[in-house]
């Protein structure tokens, strides 16, 4: 088959590890002719053009820049976005004839570019729901369904209804994802909707105990506390008040060291609390090399997730992945509506708590300190092999696209 996944993120390898790129080498693996569409944002200089490898093609469009920058500019390059892919899709892939296409929220606004490789060439689609927009924008004040911002409220669900109505099946990433666009969504036919959860091709990521200690001394990490890690977007997703809430009441804590390690729009708030109130168990980078991250995350003790607690939509952080296969045992620190601490509890390889309460944080992590064994970083790490591989995600979609 020729398979067309469109996309937001910016791809350019699909040799890179990730979890697009490792369920696009699986299509690969399996004899599929996989070509994709990607983004180049303005600030990159580029022209659209296309990077053609021996297993894939990636047709690179210039759009405005999405990423990491302000919500007005994000907001109208993704308006722009669909109508720039199409223009692209109709130059460059006019004489491939797909049969069947990938995409993946966010955005939604890609809806146009899906409809018209449908229509033009017959093509299955197939949605990997990664994001429940606009709704997670209305949860955490950013979008209103009242008032002035209503119109753009309504623009976007409209488009989210559209994307759902053009795909022939969605995959989400949990059951409580799945649960829920059947609820808000009551015209999606429930036997379009399954589980297709985060994947990637799984390589042992933990560390012995040299690496350990040379990745430690290295960055200035103490060797002899329990390092609890968080790596990734710091954003208002995350609940960074909350986050940093947490950090201070650990502030006296001797035997805990926090390491944050990411970048995004909340950054600047997580380095004042620092630059302010100078924490001595917490050290705040903005980027390690890919590397040294992934030794620096084998090198920690326990994996973080947080996510605002405001949040009525269930995320899925594709966060966990990187933590378990690194053998880490995880801390969630979420709202009630995910599903995910379930899962990490469920499966034996972490902790879960409510992400509102610095008590049961303080306390979650004191239990943490007396039980903690290395047997839940393993826990997770063959909880991955059976539940999270890019095998699983690649038989998921062939087999819904084989009975269609």
């Amino acid at each position: 088959m020729n398979i067309l996944f469109i996309t937001l993120y910016d791809i350019r390898d699909i040799d890179n590890n990730g979890i697009y790129e490792d369920l696009l080498r699986e299509f690969s693996k399996n004899k599929h002719n996989v070509y994709m569409v990607s983004p180049s944002e303005r600030r990159n200089g580029e022209k659209t053009h296309i990077i053609d490898k021996q297993n894939c093609c990636i047709l690179k469009v210039r759009t405005g820049n999405i990423q990491k920058t302000s919500i007005i500019e994000k907001g109208i390059a993704t308006v722009l976005l669909e109508a720039q892919f199409v223009n692209s899709i109709k130059k460059h892939y006019s004489k491939v004839k797909f049969d069947l296409v990938l995409y993946s929220t966010p955005p939604i606004t890609i809806a146009k570019a899906v409809e018209f490789v449908k229509k033009r060439d017959g093509a299955k689609t197939y949605l990997l729901l990664k994001d429940i927009f606009p709704q997670n924008a209305v949860d955490i004040g950013m979008m209103s369904k009242t008032g002035i911002k209503a119109p753009i409220y309504r623009y976007f669900r409209h488009k989210e209804k559209k994307l759902y109505a053009l795909s022939d099946y969605i995959g989400c990433m949990s059951l409580a994802n799945m649960d829920y666009i059947l609820k808000h969504n009551p015209d999606i036919d429930k036997k379009r909707v399954e589980v297709c959860p985060n994947c990637i091709e799984p390589s042992d990521m933990s560390v012995n105990e040299e690496v350990r200690v040379a990745m430690r001394q290295k960055y200035g990490i103490p060797i002899d506390k329990k390092v609890f890690v968080y790596g990734g977007n710091l954003g208002k997703p995350q609940g960074i008040d909350f986050l940093i809430k947490c950090l201070r009441s650990q502030k006296d804590t001797t035997d805990v060291y926090f390491l944050i390690v990411g970048s995004g729009t909340e950054y600047g708030k997580l380095e004042a609390y620092i630059n302010k109130e100078k924490p001595v168990n917490v050290k705040l980078m903005s980027k390690l090399p890919k590397v040294d991250y992934d030794r620096m995350v084998g090198s920690c003790d326990v994996g973080l997730i947080f996510l605002d607690h405001r949040f009525s939509i269930p995320n899925f952080p594709s966060r966990l992945l990187s933590y378990i296969q690194a053998k880490l045992p995880v801390l969630a620190v979420t709202d009630p509506n995910t599903d995910i601490g379930k899962v990490i509890v469920n499966g034996e390889f972490g902790w879960w708590c409510e992400s509102n309460d610095v008590q049961a944080f303080v306390r979650t992590v004191n239990d943490i300190l007396k039980l903690y064994e290395k047997a839940w970083g393993d826990n997770g790490y063959v909880f991955l092999l059976v539940n999270y591989t890019a095998t699983i995600a690649y038989n998921t979609i062939i087999n819904a696209i084989e009975h269609s």
